[in-house]
């Protein structure tokens, strides 16, 4: 708010009902992943990962979810599904 007021201008709100709150950090999330596409250097990265990173924490505690459960859920989908660590790229499947 301090922000706005010191660029001259009156900034108005609204308080979001739950569901209202959830949508709209889920619309921030995908634009600050399009903000880190675009980033140019490591200091645009960090500041991107760090707004996604507060976004996703503000997420996880909207839907009242708990850290160590996503992390313990993320430990059994990536041994069952792989992750991204190795690097590998899948471009297509045959059967």
């Amino acid at each position: 708010m301090e922000i706005i007021e010191a660029d001259g201008e009156k900034p108005y709100f609204r308080i979001l009902n739950k569901k209202e709150y959830i949508r709209e950090i889920e619309k921030k999330i995908l634009e600050e992943a399009k903000e880190l596409i675009k980033a140019k250097n490591k200091k645009e990265i960090v500041n991107e990962i760090i707004d996604l990173q507060e976004l996703i924490d503000v997420l996880i505690s909207g839907l009242r979810l708990k850290k160590s459960e996503i992390q313990k859920q993320q430990k059994i989908k990536n041994k069952k599904r792989g992750g991204f660590k190795k690097k590998l790229f899948l471009i297509k499947t045959e059967k």
